[in-house]
């Protein structure tokens, strides 16, 4: 039994638009919620195959919560990481069964990848990061989604 009235959601300035878009000529980026993304390395299946491009999601509250639920996360905290990574890798190569198994046998340096890939996205909504020119100083944007240890 309902005991207040449900409240009404405040009416949105942009009411006329599509909820999470904007327009192309000036108004805000639409939501994004995958983003491709290509391994340093690649997971390599059973059959031997190297697998580099894949696909995250952005995660949901409950991405972040049911992980805390899992024995193996209880028993090891690191372990949080790769339940977390499993629940919004969505396609790695031709593989789209991603389980902890998975991600467990990434290379380190694709974990370390994806983890850092989660926060970008997670946490600023994009895959560029800022960078200085080491030799002439110049400041420029550069996309973390893909390439190789040391590319962009």
């Amino acid at each position: 039994m309902r005991r207040t009235a449900p409240a009404e959601a405040p009416q949105r300035p942009d009411a006329h638009l599509p909820a999470g878009g904007g327009t192309r000529s000036g108004g805000r980026e639409p939501l994004r919620t995958e983003f491709p993304f290509e391994l340093p390395r690649g997971y390599v299946d059973d059959a031997g195959v190297v697998h580099r491009t894949g696909v995250m999601r952005l995660a949901t509250a409950r991405d972040e919560l049911v992980p805390l639920r899992d024995d193996r996360v209880r028993e090891n905290s690191a372990y949080l990481s790769v339940v977390l990574i499993a629940r919004v890798v969505t396609r790695i190569g031709t593989v789209d069964d991603i389980h902890p198994g998975v991600i467990e046998d990434l290379f380190a340096s694709d974990l370390a990848f994806l983890q850092d890939f989660y926060r970008r996205i997670n946490a600023e909504g994009h895959t560029r990061a800022a960078v200085t020119c080491p030799s002439c100083q110049e400041e420029f944007a550069v996309n973390l989604a893909g390439g190789r240890l040391g590319e962009s």
